[in-house]
């Protein structure tokens, strides 16, 4: 992980440098281990060049737009990478699923995401999309484990919940949504995330195997001398230290 966040970290730079602009989105079943892939790859850059996307529910007044458009705002501009923490496939997915949309509005959605993606690329975006699979038993277990752990309990929500209980109907959505949306100009790529550890790992190297990022240029570095303390003296000042009881 060390060596795969060090070319992030230079894929950083190669963003910066060149104005590229990268789009990646992530989707799978509840538990698939989105959020933890997320983190892995934000943990060592900077938060100015890479910005992660999870938007709330929509409002009455988003609801009322182009369903797309409460995302169009979020995209990258130049020397950016945007990661979307589910995204406009929430309504191929959950929406569909659990009712929130209409079939209708499902299937016009599917329609219409393949010409609206080949124009983000047409537009320089590189367009990454990754789903994120787990087995039925591993989903059980870590649903679980977020019941259980108090660390982990404010990742349970209702929807999940209601999801669980629908497998198959997430099964079929998502065939659905492959079958409309995995097109020559943004396919979808699908990673086996049951081993977390592992899923991170094939991710990260994956993701970095498309883009034709170039590492930057490594130059010498010298920390300068200090000055010298001359007349400054530590004054005689009340702070207020936190405890230390570790």
């Amino acid at each position: 992980m060390a060596v795969l966040q060090g070319e992030l970290v230079a894929l950083q730079e190669w963003v910066k440098a060149t104005g590229t602009k990268i789009c990646i989105v992530f989707e799978g079943r509840d538990t698939a281990g989105k959020g933890g892939t997320i983190k892995r790859i934000v943990e060592r850059v900077s938060p100015r060049v890479f910005r992660v996307v999870a938007l709330p529910t929509p409002t009455d007044r988003e609801k009322s737009q182009m369903y797309v458009q409460r995302y169009l705002p979020h995209f990258p501009a130049a020397g950016e990478v945007v990661i979307f923490d589910r995204s406009w496939y929430n309504r191929a997915g959950v929406e569909r699923v659990l009712g929130f949309c209409t079939p209708e509005q499902s299937d016009a959605f599917l329609r219409m995401v393949p010409a609206f993606e080949k124009a983000m690329v047409d537009a320089g975006i590189i367009l990454l999309k990754y789903w994120l699979e787990v087995s039925e038993e591993e989903q059980t277990r870590r649903l679980e484990s977020r019941i259980n752990d108090p660390r982990k309990t404010w990742k349970l929500s209702p929807i999940d919940l209601k999801s669980y209980s629908r497998w198959y109907d997430y099964s079929r959505a998502r065939d659905a949504m492959f079958e409309a949306t995995d097109t020559a100009w943004a396919p979808w790529f699908v990673a086996d995330n049951e081993n977390k550890k592992r899923g991170r790992l094939n991710i990260i190297s994956h993701l970095l195997s498309q883009v034709p990022y170039e590492a930057p240029r490594q130059h010498d570095v010298e920390l300068p001398k200090r000055q010298k303390a001359g007349d400054y003296r530590e004054p005689a000042l009340t702070v207020r230290r936190i405890p230390t009881p570790f």
